[in-house]
């Protein structure tokens, strides 16, 4: 009996610790897959592509958009799916460019940082039924100087 409770001892913080490093160390299937769930989603803007949109936004998606003195402006799913798709982008082809960066996968969820010439967002995913969603947004509005 001591045999095994020193075993058992011993052998509990292996267990912890494999289970917080997997959390540490997202597999590169998951880090890939928000990266193109967030390309997709400045794709779809660029291109006023309101089906793909729709495809990248998680049913409780919300987006807060900070434009230097204007009142914090918000977007629902439904109404980032509608702009989208009726309101074209006013931007030539050399401006539509994005840097994305994967912060931080943790189990189903995840962080990420959208880049483009007048933007940038902080994104939060989750997976929903094995599929990586934005579930929220925080876009700060570059001020053309």
């Amino acid at each position: 009996m001591k045999r095994f409770a020193l075993a058992f001892a011993l052998a509990l913080p292996l267990l912890f610790n494999s289970s917080t490093s997997a959390q540490a160390n997202p597999t590169n299937d998951d880090s890939s897959a928000v990266r193109t769930t967030v390309t997709n989603y400045i794709e779809a803007y660029y291109t006023g592509d309101a089906r793909r949109m729709g495809q990248t936004l998680h049913p409780h998606y919300l987006k807060h958009v900070l434009h230097g003195n204007i009142q914090v402006r918000e977007k629902n799913a439904s109404q980032m799916v509608h702009d989208v798709g009726s309101e074209p982008v006013d931007l030539p082809q050399a401006e539509r460019t994005e840097q994305v960066t994967v912060l931080d996968v943790a189990g189903d969820i995840a962080s990420a940082k959208l880049v483009t010439p007048h933007w940038v967002d902080y994104m939060t995913l989750a997976k929903l039924d094995g599929q990586w969603k934005i579930l929220s947004v925080v876009q700060r509005i570059e001020d053309e100087n």
